[in-house]
């Protein structure tokens, strides 16, 4: 079979769904379309747009390889810019004609003739080959589960929902939480608000930021010597490679990487309740690392308040702490993240209707993190355990997606209809991941965070580096699938 006659739907136009489209026009294959329920493509960069929201890693090693971008302003990107970034490369690379946009697909169903049909929002029926869902992992948000919330009288909403219409000067402001979203939107909010108390149950590992604007004459640079520029984001994928050692049990780097956090509290936070609440109990890399040049300077203002206690429940004038503390506000914002691996955002049906929701919520678990039994040529751009601490999340999703497509040319070549993981090459595969997960802070017992869900698996992160999630990929071909 050639690669022209097969139908391949891409669900999600953001980083991982473009690199997708990219890969498959690469490699031939040009019967596919990229579905993207929002009016353009981007993603998490074209939904999320609260105040200060920037990429917490190195902008010239957070773009596609065979990308770089030349201008950027700064050392870290902030959202508008990473949205127009991936919008031109949707666009430099093809791909327009294959978005098909503000379409919601809502269910996929295998068919006995081994084809998927997809419904949309609107009721559209569409029928393709293989799916590769392209949908990402930080879209649902995730709403602590205390009584209340519906019945307060002032204005609330999610983060990743920010609701711009409503002015923020001079009111009463709670924003409950302090990790990723909180570190970039306190400073902001601080600036304006007439009091700000910012909730937070466990302290964070949070490093300086160290945000540096690049010149004109340096953008000029990097355009005129594209080799300066493949450099510098050489050097700033180098320096995410400690990270790795750095949540590694044992590793000293991680002891390094506590002290440098710690020095940063001490420079910032005087001796005191603050710096003691401040101050992290658990070991680098449990939680998310953050990094951040306002978030302490903004806990230190006079209008700012930082309770180190949770949310107990919403009142119609405000919250209660865990502690029992009241605290009247006028605006609630939820910084409170994401249901991460929510498989339930589609209905997926698989062989004999097998649901995938369900299968997930019993064992969140992906064959290289890109397949799953019971599910034939359905694909996970980024599935459970795809994605690799040390490299810059568009690395992982590349080698992901190369790795897909590289099976449905050797599909095509073997001239058969459908692609199925053995059983048995999932379950060595998972049962081997789950011997390393201790190795590592945010995979450990110990650790009570979004890397680990009730059952206590750690279904996120790869347990190893860049370097053995790749030679895992490598080994992948037909000889791990059924054919049908």
């Amino acid at each position: 079979m050639d690669r022209d006659s097969l139908r391949v739907a891409v669900i999600g136009a953001g980083p991982s769904g473009i690199a997708t489209g990219y890969e498959l026009l690469k490699k031939g294959f040009s019967q596919f379309t990229l579905f993207e329920k929002a009016a353009k493509p981007g993603g998490t960069w074209h939904l999320h747009t609260y105040p200060g929201l920037a990429c917490d890693v190195w902008a010239h090693s957070y773009t596609f390889s065979y990308a770089p971008n030349p201008d950027w302003t700064a050392s870290f990107a902030e959202q508008p810019e990473i949205e127009a970034y991936l919008q031109r490369c949707a666009t430099e690379f093809g791909l327009d004609p294959h978005i098909q946009l503000n379409t919601r697909i809502t269910s996929a169903r295998f068919l006995p003739s081994g084809e998927w049909e997809l419904t949309s929002e609107s009721g559209e029926n569409f029928t393709f080959d293989v799916i590769i869902n392209a949908m990402g992992n930080q879209h649902t948000p995730l709403y602590p589960d205390v009584p209340g919330r519906e019945i307060f009288s002032g204005e609330s909403w999610h983060a990743t929902q920010w609701n711009h219409d409503i002015p923020l000067n001079g009111k009463r402001i709670v924003i409950v939480g302090s990790a990723a979203s909180a570190v970039q939107i306190v400073p902001e909010v601080a600036e304006v608000a007439g009091h700000l108390t910012v909730l937070q149950r466990t302290p964070n590992w949070i490093m300086a930021r160290g945000r540096k604007p690049y010149s004109e004459s340096r953008r000029k640079w990097f355009k005129r010597v594209p080799a300066l520029l493949r450099m510098t984001q050489k050097f700033q994928q180098f320096l995410m490679g400690f990270v790795q050692d750095a949540v590694t049990l044992g590793n000293n780097r991680m002891k390094d990487f506590e002290k440098r956090a710690l020095k940063f509290i001490h420079q910032e936070i005087p001796e005191g309740e603050l710096r003691d609440a401040l101050t992290p109990k658990s070991r680098y890399g449990c939680k998310r690392g953050l990094v951040s040049d306002g978030f302490y300077p903004a806990l230190m203002k006079e209008n700012v308040e930082l309770i180190a206690e949770g949310l107990a429940e919403v009142t119609p004038r405000g919250i209660l702490t865990d502690g029992g503390r009241a605290v009247d506000a006028e605006i609630i914002i939820y910084c409170t993240g994401y249901r991460i691996l929510d498989y339930d955002r589609i209905e997926i049906l698989g062989k004999n209707g097998l649901s995938l929701a369900e299968e997930m919520g019993a064992a969140p678990e992906a064959h290289k993190g890109i397949a799953r039994p019971g599910f034939p040529n359905y694909f996970f751009a980024v599935g459970p355990n795809g994605l690799v601490l040390n490299v810059p999340y568009f690395k992982t999703v590349e080698a992901n997606v190369a790795s897909i497509v590289r099976l449905l040319e050797e599909k095509q070549a073997a001239n058969v209809t459908t692609l199925e993981v053995k059983k048995e090459a999932h379950e060595a595969y998972n049962d081997w991941m789950a011997t390393q997960f201790e190795l590592y802070s945010w995979g450990s017992a110990s650790c009570n965070s979004y890397y680990r869900n009730e059952a206590g698996r750690a279904p996120f992160l790869f347990p190893g580096d860049y370097k053995a999630y790749t030679a895992f990929q490598k080994e992948g071909g037909l000889h791990e699938f059924d054919v049908g």
